[in-house]
């Protein structure tokens, strides 16, 4: 069977003779999950309702406390958006890698302190060696990740747990020490921010480098090693998340009320990791929307804002909670609308005892019902001896006769 009777279900190749599909297909590796590309229909819509939600709020807040929304406190609420974005896109990356990172809060406090502490010895001095221990931490926390191959979840919770004995240390709130005020910048940082935040969705949408930050979710058993450029890439965004996470604490003290109190910050990784799922991240790594993760930050932000100029009492472990609640629903809608379409897939097996030399499968021909069935052979003719042949006979023969 040539390849022209392989490609009579869908179209051929004219130059090559190879069908559509496997051209498709051929770069996909199945052992990296479903072949074919992904979906952003569901994503699209899901950013729809997040959009028409924050238009919602921010005329809510207009009408509530329109002060909220001008001079110093807009440039507040600004970097503080940044400050969050920072903590959501620390947590969606290392999600989108299927190794979550349960570290950025406490890291966030730990940092924070850090720069209360030093943040007289000027902006460089004081942020540089909370960025470099995060590297560091981080480059840790992915080699006992990537190397023994454990969940990301579970090992940056122990990591969480030395980060939180290091917070701990401090009894009482720590004041600011600097004086940066990150509220002059606020458009430039919030112009950095959504960049960073669309322009990875948008990368992420593409197929190649989609499939390459999800090569360590799990197809088969998740305790199977997914290979050494899964491993790379797991250990860079475990990295990235975590110096995220610094750049994020140090922000949002330096926006704070001028004191930065001592905390575990689990609320804080609750919230981002909520936000992130809330964006369209899935829980599962790999998938992910386009400008969800900016439009979840508005929209956390903005309600926080509108719940102070209401007076209700809303705290990081409520919104985080919602927010983690309601991600989990966008997972599975995810999940279910966001795969490969079934009919993309190839479904070519191979012929014979494995593949063609070119890493090409063909389809096995079809069984033709219409062929007759093989037809038995015959058994070979007894010889026959002439001289017993009746033809030469006309009497009977006398030494049978029974006179004899």
């Amino acid at each position: 069977m040539g390849y022209e009777e392989a490609g009579r279900e869908g179209s051929v190749e004219p130059s090559s003779g190879v069908p559509a599909a496997v051209l498709e297909h051929v770069f996909d590796d199945p052992s990296q999950g479903e072949p074919g590309r992904d979906r952003v229909g569901v994503h699209l819509v899901w950013e729809i309702l997040l959009l028409g939600g924050l238009a919602t709020l921010g005329w809510l807040l207009w009408r509530a406390d329109s002060d909220v929304l001008r001079g110093d406190n807009l440039r507040t609420l600004l970097v503080g958006l940044v400050g969050l974005g920072l903590l959501a896109l620390a947590a969606g990356l290392s999600l989108r890698t299927a190794a979550p990172n349960l570290a950025v809060g406490p890291v966030a406090v730990a940092a924070a302190l850090h720069y209360a502490e030093q943040g007289d010895q000027g902006l460089a001095e004081s942020v540089g060696p909370a960025v470099a221990a995060a590297a560091l931490g981080g480059l840790a926390l992915a080699l006992a990740v990537v190397v023994l191959h454990v969940p990301g979840w579970a090992a940056s919770l122990a990591g969480a747990a030395g980060v939180v004995v290091y917070i701990e240390r401090r009894s009482a709130p720590v004041l600011v020490q600097g004086d940066y005020d990150p509220g002059r910048s606020a458009g430039y940082l919030l112009a950095g921010f959504a960049a960073v935040a669309v322009l990875g969705g948008l990368f992420g949408a593409i197929r190649a480098i989609r499939r390459l930050v999800g090569r360590y979710r799990p197809v088969t058993d998740p305790a199977r090693r997914r290979g050494v450029v899964a491993a790379v890439v797991t250990a860079l965004a475990l990295v990235g998340s975590t110096v995220l996470a610094a750049l994020a604490g140090v922000l949002l003290a330096a926006n704070g009320s001028g004191t930065v109190t001592p905390a575990p910050g689990l609320d804080w990784t609750v919230l981002a990791i909520g936000v992130a799922l809330l964006a369209g991240t899935s829980a599962y790594g790999r998938r992910g929307g386009l400008f969800g993760t900016l439009l979840a930050v508005c929209l956390v932000i903005v309600f926080q804002a509108y719940a102070r100029a209401r007076g209700w009492t809303v705290d990081r472990w409520t919104v985080g909670g919602v927010a983690l609640g309601v991600g989990l629903l966008v997972t599975r809608l995810v999940e279910t609308y966001g795969r490969p379409r079934p009919d993309s897939t190839d479904k070519s097996e191979p012929v014979g005892d494995g593949t063609i030399s070119t890493g090409w499968t063909m389809p096995r021909s079809q069984p033709v019902d219409t062929w007759p069935p093989t037809l038995q052979t015959p058994a070979a003719p007894q010889p026959v001896d002439p001289w017993r042949d009746p033809r030469w006979e006309d009497s009977p023969r006398r030494w049978e006769d029974g006179e004899r």
